[in-house]
């Protein structure tokens, strides 16, 4: 069963950075493609980025591009989200989901359970 677990969520202020993690059991996270999102109470689910599992592109919303980054950790099996300079509007629970098409076509078969980001002072 392919399971993925998101981590590294937490509280932190105003201007600060946290490194969510998305680990994978039961495949390999290196063949996904593999995108974050978010969703904040009351909003719809936001699209924050997505890194390609044949070339490692990666596409970024417009608004969070500079503040956010994406990358693999092949030997962890897991895909981080940094995210830096964080603001209050960026508290929402976040989530990874992976999936075998390109990013492009925005279908993902497996998601997580999500963590929660507060940022707050």
């Amino acid at each position: 069963q392919l399971q993925l677990v998101e981590s590294g969520g937490g509280l932190v202020q105003p201007g600060g950075s946290l490194r969510l993690s998305c680990a994978a059991s039961g495949f390999t996270l290196d063949s996904y493609a593999v995108g974050w999102f978010r969703q904040a109470p009351g909003k719809e689910r936001e699209g924050i980025t997505c890194i390609e599992s044949s070339d490692g592109s990666t596409y970024y919303a417009d608004s969070l591009k500079g503040r956010f980054s994406t990358s693999r950790d092949g030997a962890k099996n897991t895909v981080d989200l940094q995210m830096n300079s964080l603001k209050p509007g960026d508290t929402a629970a976040y989530s990874c989901a992976a999936g075998r098409r390109s990013c492009h076509t925005g279908v993902y078969e497996s998601w997580g359970q999500g963590t929660q980001v507060t940022v707050s002072s």
